[in-house]
């Protein structure tokens, strides 16, 4: 499931910006392949973000994510010089996305979706065997 959509893209930009950026074969239509390389582009940078706070695949997809999918799918396919608006959007969806990571933004989810629980704090156990130099066997030596 793609976060966002060609539809999703066209209600954003409109119909005459993504034909002059994903009309490649100059049909008249946009490329599906162009489309979908995009919005999988888009996805990949999304899921890298959203993969550190919730359990994917998500199983509704928020509108802040369709928002920020759309901006970075629509910047991907501005393949040469982007107008500066493009880029302004895309760089907030990057934004957004990283204060996301870093639980700044809570996105409205399922219950099986929520984030670790604040006392969760990611600290790393080792299990092993016991050590070979602790204090007392080296105080033994001096």
């Amino acid at each position: 499931m793609r976060y966002a959509s060609l539809t999703d893209l066209i209600e954003r930009a409109g119909e005459d910006e993504i034909l002059q950026v994903a009309d490649r074969d100059n049909d008249g239509t946009p490329d599906p392949d162009v489309v979908e390389a995009a919005l999988g582009h888009a996805d990949n940078v999304a899921n890298g973000y959203l993969k550190t706070r919730y359990q994917l695949p998500l199983a509704a997809v928020p509108d802040l994510v369709r928002t920020w999918c759309v901006a970075i799918a629509r910047y991907y396919l501005h393949r040469h010089a982007p107008p500066d608006y493009v880029v302004r959007d895309w760089k907030a969806a990057e934004q957004a996305l990283k204060d996301m990571a870093r639980g700044l933004i809570d996105l409205p989810v399922g219950e099986g979706e929520q984030p670790p629980a604040s006392g969760d704090t990611g600290n790393v156990h080792v299990v092993g065997p016991d050590p070979v130099f602790t204090r007392e066997n080296l105080e033994e030596w001096l």
